[in-house]
């Protein structure tokens, strides 16, 4: 893997605009573990809101943010009861929503960013930085932006959720929409090449090809769920299984962390049912906010994936309904889930729900017992889709209690196996060739780099980065001075 190469001039100036705004960049190394973080910087915490736009809240981008002392404390996770899942693995999923921005996603961003200014690929001073984006990654990428004081211009489809467009606009993005909703990736990547060629002032950090993002992933998200899964762990317990939306193939990264220690656990990656790329080749669109899709990401490290699940956009949304409509948790409270675990299921936002279901088909396909512990991540929380909730009340009436019992029977309790595939040696290289058609062709990439993914020393080396990344973001700190 080629050196990394720092434009000295240019991080010079990165740091004197840090130096201007106060700002000290937590390492990787932090963001894994808070015990990192200094009493300094803790102490500046303690009376910074979450979503501030301060910069001391790049802190903040972790699984550990404690919401009542403001600080930081164990994995936030939770635990899914047999009573909803009706399987005996147990499923646990970390919680996006108490990072700043209320969504997993700033992470992501912030591991696309940082590396690039603190060796001067981008000039925080006199560029911009571009997020493309079908949501939370684009307003992750613009709240770090804001925190690092650089301009950003968010691109997302239009038909996401108005709660998205308004944040954007309120802390100060610019905002480029793009034609239809979560499924057109396509549309987004072309807005992107636009503005290569006639906005020369701007910096591309497209979350599907940046390395960044796994990279994240697997050195913050895996030991988080690793965290998760040995505070509940009994004698017997194993790690059995991990699931994730693809999307940008990001989340799925952490994965790769968790195979080094489990050897034996499965990757299963979910993507829509009415856009089935991994499974059938498929094309369409869905309702799923928070994953995209019809396209393999090039950051996504295929040959570690087990099996495919397609989810049913239509039983993510009655799934949110029944887990957030009145109606929906008297249904739940009748058949014996604790009022305690009832409000926490707001938790889960669309994706969250999709993440779910794929753990429930997973431990249903593998048959898997109660010793078996699937772990996953629920991105962010439906605080962000109130507005979804709405939508629906008024396009299909008012939720009954006739619609959640005929919801968890079916699509909870229900849940089958099918619309699932386990991957061979030959599928996994299948639909690894299927980068070629997004990536070769179409932006930029060659033949020679995509053979080079395929090789499991690529993705060693590259998540092995980290710790020069960390060593340049501690000379950067130094280069700030405070």
């Amino acid at each position: 893997m080629a050196e990394l190469k720092v434009n000295s001039a240019i991080v010079k100036k990165n740091a004197a605009l840090c130096r201007k705004r106060g700002i000290v960049i937590p390492t990787f190394a932090q963001m894994k573990d808070h015990t990192l973080i200094s009493d300094k910087i803790k102490k500046a915490l303690k009376p910074i809101g979450l979503w501030d736009i301060n910069p001391v809240n790049l802190f903040r981008i972790n699984w550990h943010n404690d919401r009542k002392t403001g600080l930081f404390g164990n994995v936030n996770f939770l635990e899914i009861p047999r009573e909803i899942t009706g399987i005996d693995a147990r499923v646990i999923g970390i919680v996006g929503k108490y990072f700043p921005t209320g969504a997993h996603k700033v992470g992501a961003a912030f591991g696309c960013l940082v590396p690039r200014l603190v060796t001067g690929e981008f000039d925080a001073v006199d560029q911009k930085a571009v997020w493309p984006s079908t949501g939370n990654y684009c307003r992750g990428g613009a709240f770090d932006s804001a925190l690092l004081g650089a301009a950003a211009v968010a691109i997302l489809p239009e038909g996401m959720s108005k709660e998205r467009f308004k944040w954007l606009k309120d802390i100060g993005a610019e905002v480029i929409v793009t034609p239809g909703a979560e499924s057109n990736v396509k549309e987004i990547y072309d807005k992107c090449w636009e503005i290569k060629k006639t906005r020369k002032d701007c910096v591309i950090f497209n979350q599907f090809e940046e390395m960044g993002n796994p990279i994240w992933h697997y050195h913050v998200t895996g030991p988080a769920l690793e965290e998760a899964f040995n505070s509940i762990k009994g004698p017997k317990s194993r790690l059995a299984a991990f699931t994730s939306a693809t999307g940008s193939a990001g989340t799925i990264g952490a994965g790769d962390y968790l195979k080094k220690k489990f050897p034996g656990m499965k990757i299963t990656a979910s993507e829509a049912l009415q856009c089935p790329t991994i499974l059938n080749n498929g094309f369409g669109a869905h309702r799923i906010e928070g994953i995209g899709d019809k396209h393999i990401p090039w950051v996504h490290n295929v040959r570690n994936t087990d099996a495919v699940t397609a989810i049913d956009d239509e039983a993510c949304v009655r799934i949110a309904r029944l887990f957030n409509e009145p109606e929906g948790k008297k249904v739940l409270a009748q058949y014996g889930v604790k009022n305690e675990v009832i409000e926490k299921l707001a938790l889960l936002g669309f994706s969250g729900v999709s993440n779910l279901l794929s753990a429930i088909k997973t431990a249903k396909y593998y048959e898997m017992s109660r010793d078996a512990v699937i772990v996953t991540v629920f991105t962010d929380s439906m605080e962000l889709y109130g507005s979804r909730l709405r939508e629906l009340e008024e396009q299909l009436g008012k939720y009954t209690r006739e619609n959640a019992l005929v919801d968890f029977e079916r699509r909870l309790l229900g849940a089958t196996v099918d619309y699932m595939k386990e991957l061979t040696y030959t599928d996994r290289r299948a639909v690894h060739n299927l980068k070629y058609f997004t990536w070769v062709e179409q932006q930029g990439r060659n033949s020679d780099e995509l053979r080079r993914l395929w090789d499991p020393s690529f993705w060693d080396e590259t998540f092995e980065r980290v710790g020069e990344y960390d060593k340049l973001i501690e000379e950067f700190n130094i280069e700030v001075g405070l």
